[in-house]
């Protein structure tokens, strides 16, 4: 059987052929994380920001079965307007989704996969997954950490999703291998607000020293991505405590509901919407723009080096 190569937009193949810097973005964001068509504005603004710093955006998807590295404005439309009608795909779902000819959302484990197939090394979401709460008895656990151990990709973020457990998240990541830098903070982010109580491995002031960081992990042949994270703007934070008791308000639902696996996090996310009054949508999507202003300057530090 032949290989699967993974297609991508003539900006982004001359990009990467040239060396110049290429910023991976998911789609599941895109399609499960807000709706149409603030989704749509927010894809667009986010490509914008990532080549208004320096770098080349390249959204990841699969389409009709085909790995894509870059998208049109109107397959991003496609998918914004879809919705959760498309798959979400994780690393297991790739093979039947390809197999099967259909549209997958990627998540920050099959983006940093097919990113990683074409050669991208920088990549900018919003949140990581983790540990959830209560995993010691649902062995609930994303699969963007065991992603993380294995798949040479950084993935610029503001920490972890703060619906999970962030501490466990902290421990699997170290267990694993994976470093976890903070951008100007020794505090990890918890995606809605600048504080969660818990430290990062490293304060990094400047993107190129990330650069540094990361040419010095892979250099070594030292296997696994980086968690960079990126605290939202100060303007867009919500309260700690405040967001605490709304997560715990929206856990009790779920866990009432039945609601499990990767129906969790889609439902978490609406509900927090839900009773932020909308706030956390503002916030979602300042931090994204936030990230991929991050990301193209790691990338073009990269790309120097």
């Amino acid at each position: 059987m032949k290989s699967l190569n993974v297609q991508m937009t003539n900006e982004v193949a001359e990009a990467l052929k040239s060396g110049k810097p290429v910023v991976a973005l998911e789609s599941t964001i895109i399609s499960h994380g807000m709706p149409y068509p603030q989704n749509y504005e927010m894809a667009l603004a986010v490509e914008e920001q990532v080549r208004s710093h320096g770098a080349v955006p390249a959204t990841i998807a699969i389409i009709d079965g085909v790995l894509r590295a870059g998208l049109s404005k109107s397959e991003i439309e496609s998918f914004a307007k879809k919705g959760m009608q498309i798959t979400k795909v994780s690393r297991r779902d790739i093979p039947m989704i390809v197999a099967a000819k259909k549209d997958g959302a990627t998540t920050v484990a099959s983006t940093m996969i097919i990113a990683e197939l074409a050669g991208i090394r920088i990549f900018a979401t919003g949140g990581i997954g983790g540990v959830h709460r209560g995993a010691e008895q649902t062995m609930d656990i994303s699969a963007d950490l065991e992603e993380l151990a294995q798949t040479n990709v950084a993935v610029i973020c503001a920490g972890a999703k703060s619906i999970l457990d962030i501490g466990l998240t902290l421990e699997y990541l170290e267990t694993k291998g994976v470093p976890v830098l903070g951008y100007q903070t020794s505090e990890l982010p918890a995606f809605y607000t600048r504080e969660s109580g818990f430290k990062v491995d490293a304060n990094v002031e400047t993107a190129e020293s990330i650069a540094e960081i990361l040419q010095a992990k892979w250099n070594l042949g030292l296997k696994g991505g980086v968690v960079i994270a990126n605290p939202v703007p100060k303007e867009y934070s919500l309260d700690f405590k405040e967001m605490e008791k709304v997560i715990s308000n929206a856990l009790a639902e779920m866990n009432e509901k039945g609601i499990k696996g990767k129906d969790s996090t889609p439902f978490l996310l609406g509900k927090v919407k839900e009773l932020t009054a909308g706030k956390s949508l503002e916030t979602n999507i300042q931090l994204v723009l936030n990230n991929a202003k991050l990301a193209a300057q790691i990338a073009v530090a990269y790309a120097a080096k």
